[in-house]
């Protein structure tokens, strides 16, 4: 390894290593034993939050939507975005990405995940595995809009995604539900709290099956559109214990496989992955914590090319093994500097590496061509915030944030198996650089119901190594990588009100102005004589590569409202996003995958007995399949709803539709007009028991 590599890995290990005894040792003297209290939890959630736009879903949401997945519960926050419509049983895996502020992008996250503060980004891709997520085990999620320094990391371009587990208080001794759908569809889950020694452990499981639904429109059909069956499972335990009164262990080891198909033949995929997490938690008068994790994830996809009228399909690129790792640690601690005052220091380190393999050019169902990429990206950072109560109502908060990155080890070989496929031996150039990020926010309480804040802010992402290193057909189309990829750089700022007009009415408005330097994008180039796309293959749609945009420039509004009367609720969502693209030929231009108009609305009832009913309308207006804006998405309306009756104390009935209307949902459009669909009409009927 470089020696950055080893001098960073050495320095941040021997700090996690260190940090525990030497915090302990200061908190223990002079103090008296205090009782050992096993939580689960996080740190105390920071001085800094009410300075940002941050919404929290709570856990009586994610447990009561129509399809059970968490990507379908976040597409409910104000301007949130998974790159296409469809959800994470029919997308392709690596375009399920997450951005936030009309800053949607080409299937990388802009947004940082964290479960229990560890990343959950694909380390090749950037892309979230959703089907590895199960929102009946989480505590809640908060959603911070606005790109992030200080201690978020060095992946919150635009926001961060924070997930926390179910903590030792929430957690249910049992509970477990089993549903059937429509198309032969199938979903179960459970999870129990157990003793362990010094504390407690969470096991929890998940499988999710379908027969699938064809993507392509009815009337566009041919013999080559099949249904897209999908099987996904999940695991995952949790062991929390207290090492002594004040200081808490949390380890986690997690697993999961995906393995969709894209409804032609030859479109097969999988992904599976590993997740190891160690975090150590210090609760007395020094609070800090100590995270360590590790990533190991295999994909592999097939991607097929269909021919005219849609009579029938063959293999255009084969991905057969795309291996990648990624792991990392973070330290922070919080000196006691009084109640007005806290101060967040720390530092953190990230490293990613994998390679893919894959065949292309096919020819009568034989490859031509064998091409193997990839490389190595690495982050090495420190951070301060500072929050402090200068006066009662006013709060203020400044933060920095430096990282050292570094792209090494890149390349790019293709192999000739049969003409007239070239030979090429691309070697990346390795770079590095620093990157210095600043945030600042301030809120002021104008009384106990109205409050007024403002923000600035700044962030950046590194490409992936999928960006940098892996090709990829969509359909008829073909997108080659870029080894001279540059990071994306951010600037933003934000003003908002949190206001409570009458009782039990919460009233938030944003209004932000982003501008994302070097946005990496998705961008048409020509073809070469014979359809051939340069670092693709022979194509018969658009020929594109990923590139740098000169800029993104993002302003818009964001609100958000909840109101309860009585038995009843109602929360609901807007964003308006007014994205355009400047410069790099692209000038006026919608970038692509970014609506004009996000909402929902859910409206929710609970009676005295048990009985629980809620629906959730969501809009998004048309928006853009491609870089040129010439194939629209129409918009977009759908229903989903949620009924449970209680059949005895412990068991209850579930009722769930998606799309309960059947209404189209458009989720891309080919160059020769052909257009796929996200989920129809699903229906679902299921028990649940729960034993607390």
């Amino acid at each position: 390894m470089q020696p950055f590599q080893n001098a960073a890995a050495g320095a941040l290990f021997s700090l996690f290593c260190a940090a525990a005894p030497s915090v302990a040792l200061a908190q223990g003297i002079g103090e008296a034993s205090p009782e050992i209290v096993v939580t689960g939890a996080a740190l105390p959630e920071a001085q800094s939050q009410p300075n940002y736009s941050v919404v929290t879903i709570g856990a009586d949401r994610l447990r009561v939507s129509a399809s059970g997945r968490i990507e379908d519960v976040l597409r409910d926050q104000a301007g949130m975005q998974q790159f296409r419509r469809s959800d994470a049983r029919s997308a392709h895996p690596t375009s399920q990405g997450a951005g936030i502020r009309g800053l949607g992008g080409n299937a990388a996250s802009r947004v940082l995940v964290l479960l229990d503060g560890a990343p959950v980004a694909d380390p090749f891709g950037g892309w979230i595995d959703w089907p590895a997520l199960d929102p009946r085990s989480l505590e809640s999620v908060k959603v911070t809009r606005g790109g992030g320094a200080s201690a978020f990391g060095a992946g919150a371009l635009a926001g961060t995604i924070e997930m926390s587990s179910l903590s030792a208080e929430s957690a249910p001794i049992l509970d477990a539900g089993i549903a059937v759908g429509s198309r032969g569809s199938l979903s179960g889950d459970a999870r129990g709290k157990i003793a362990a020694p010094g504390g407690f452990a969470i096991l929890s499981a998940r499988i999710d099956h379908g027969d699938g639904f064809i993507p392509v429109r009815p009337d566009q059909r041919g013999a080559a559109d099949i249904s897209a069956p999908y099987d996904q499972w999940s695991g995952r335990a949790r062991y929390v214990a207290a090492l002594r009164p004040d200081i808490e262990a949390q380890i986690a080891l997690s697993a999961f496989g995906d393995a969709r198909a894209r409804g032609t033949p030859f479109s097969g995929n999988d992904s599976n992955g590993q997740d190891l997490s160690v975090r150590l938690l210090g609760r007395g008068h020094w609070a800090w914590e100590a995270l360590a994790y590790a990533q190991n994830r295999s994909f592999q996809s097939e991607f097929a090319a269909v021919a005219a009228g849609r009579t029938s399909a063959s293999t255009s690129l084969n991905q057969f093994k795309t291996p990648a790792k990624g792991y990392g640690a973070k330290f922070e601690i919080r000196p006691p500097l009084g109640q007005t005052t806290e101060l967040r220091l720390g530092a953190d380190y990230r490293r990613v590496e994998g390679d893919t393999n894959e065949f292309f050019s096919y020819a009568n169902g034989t490859p031509r061509g064998l091409r193997k990429a990839g490389g190595e990206n690495e982050t090495v950072g420190a951070f301060a915030e500072l929050s402090l109560f200068p006066l009662e109502r006013l709060s203020l908060t400044a933060s920095a944030r430096g990282d050292y990155w570094r792209i090494e080890n890149g390349y790019l070989r293709e192999t000739v198996l049969a003409p007239p496929v070239n030979p090429r031996n691309l070697v990346g150039a390795d770079r590095d650089d620093f990157e210095g990020l600043g945030r600042v926010g301030a809120s002021y309480a104008l009384t106990d119901k109205l409050s007024l804040r403002a923000a600035a802010y700044q962030g950046y992402r590194l490409p992936t190594l999928n960006e940098l290193y892996r090709p990829f057909r969509a359909g008829a189309d073909g997108t080659a990588a870029n080894l001279n990829l540059d990071p994306e750089k951010l600037k933003g700022a934000e003003i908002g009100l949190e206001a409570e007009p009458i009782d039990k009415l919460k009233l938030g408005v944003t209004i932000f102005w982003n501008v994302l330097d070097g946005a990496i994008a998705n961008v048409s180039n020509a073809k070469l004589p014979g359809d051939i796309c340069p670092g693709v293959g022979v194509v018969s749609g658009a020929c594109r590569q990923r590139q740098n945009l000169d800029r993104i420039e993002s302003n818009g509004v964001e609100i958000d409202a909840s109101y309860a009367f009585g038995a009843w609720t109602i929360a609901g969502a807007y964003n308006f996003a007014d994205a355009e693209v400047k410069g790099s030929g692209l000038t006026g231009l919608r970038p692509a995958q970014i609506p004009e108009h996000q909402g929902s609305v859910t409206l929710g009832w609970m009676d005295t007995q048990g009985l629980q009913a809620s629906m959730t309308g969501r809009y998004v207006s048309s928006q853009f399949d491609d870089d040129q804006n010439a194939r629209r998405l129409s918009s977009a309306a759908s229903l989903d709803a949620y009924f449970s009756a209680p059949l005895r104390d412990d068991l209850k009935l579930e009722l769930r539709g998606e799309n309960i209307t059947g209404a189209s949902i458009e989720a891309a459009r080919s160059g020769f007009g052909v257009i796929e669909e996200a989920a129809p009409r699903t229906l679902w009927v299921g028990l649940r028991y729960s034993l607390r």
